[in-house]
């Protein structure tokens, strides 16, 4: 059984002073960072996982999904803004990440790979990971 932490607020508050004292003194990026993580969630419902990527201004043709061996791999990038002439606005302070990201999940053989949905809403990746009821992972056998 996994254990949860659900107490971390003093783990939080720490990261937000010291984010608060770092913004004065680091110095400010001027253009755009070319690394991108997208943040996840993992949610386990009665029917199956269900897994949501953080992928602010990223379009669906952007987005790559594949599973090969028991890995599920999304990529894909985010652009960022261009300045097309002079006159466009310029970065002045950059705290967004752009480029390209991949993210893999090693999925459990519970999962139905044939199944798995997804739909990208609003800037979150959400990707339906149903179990296979086909497979059976606990059953208790009646001795008579």
């Amino acid at each position: 059984m996994a254990t949860l932490l659900y107490n971390n607020r003093p783990a939080r508050a720490f990261n937000s002073v010291l984010n608060e004292m770092l913004r004065d003194t680091l110095p400010t990026l001027n253009e755009p960072v070319k690394t991108f993580v997208p943040q996840a969630d993992v949610l386990e419902g009665p029917a199956g996982f269900e897994l949501h990527l953080l992928l602010p201004g990223v379009a669906k043709e952007d987005v790559k999904i594949d599973f090969q061996d028991s890995q599920l791999t999304i990529s894909g990038e985010r652009k960022a803004p261009e300045a097309a002439d002079e006159q466009a606005p310029k970065f002045r302070r950059v705290e967004s990440g752009y480029g390209s990201f991949s993210r893999s999940f090693r999925l459990p053989d519970t999962v139905d790979v044939t199944a798995i949905e997804a739909e990208l809403t609003n800037g979150i990746l959400r990707l339906q990971l149903p179990f296979d009821s086909k497979k059976v992972t606990k059953h208790q056998i009646e001795v008579r």
